[in-house]
């Protein structure tokens, strides 16, 4: 079966970190980019990081650049998104997707992709 799986949410305080996962199953993650979206409660989905091959930066949106890292493990088929001094308007769901024509314009609300996780929730607060 084919599957995004997002792990690693969970409640923290203004300041703390967390690192989420995004695992892939039944494909190889290894021809794909693949990007993290949040959505807090009524806003918009918002694009927050995209991690393309070796050959290109990654890309971050500009409220987390400095703080968050993404980065992606091949042997473990998984993507991390490393999210440092944490604010309370980080707080969202999480998900991760493969944008369908990797990190260029993923951002877009006309970006195409293959595959979602469920989202794991981020909460930071006092």
């Amino acid at each position: 079966q084919v599957r995004l799986t997002e792990s690693g949410g969970g409640l923290v305080q203004p300041g703390e970190s967390l690192r989420l996962s995004c695992a892939a199953s039944g494909f190889s993650l290894d021809y794909y980019a693949i990007a993290w979206f949040r959505q807090a409660p009524g806003k918009e989905r918002e694009a927050v990081s995209c991690i393309g091959g070796s050959d290109r930066e990654p890309d971050y949106t500009d409220s987390v650049r400095g703080r968050f890292t993404i980065s992606r493990d091949y042997a473990k088929n998984t993507v991390y998104l490393q999210m440092n001094s944490l604010k309370p308007e980080d707080t969202a769901v999480y998900y991760c997707a493969t944008p369908t024509f990797g990190c260029t314009n993923y951002y877009t609300r006309n970006a195409r992709f293959d595959h979602w996780g469920q989202g794991t929730q981020v909460t930071v607060s006092s």
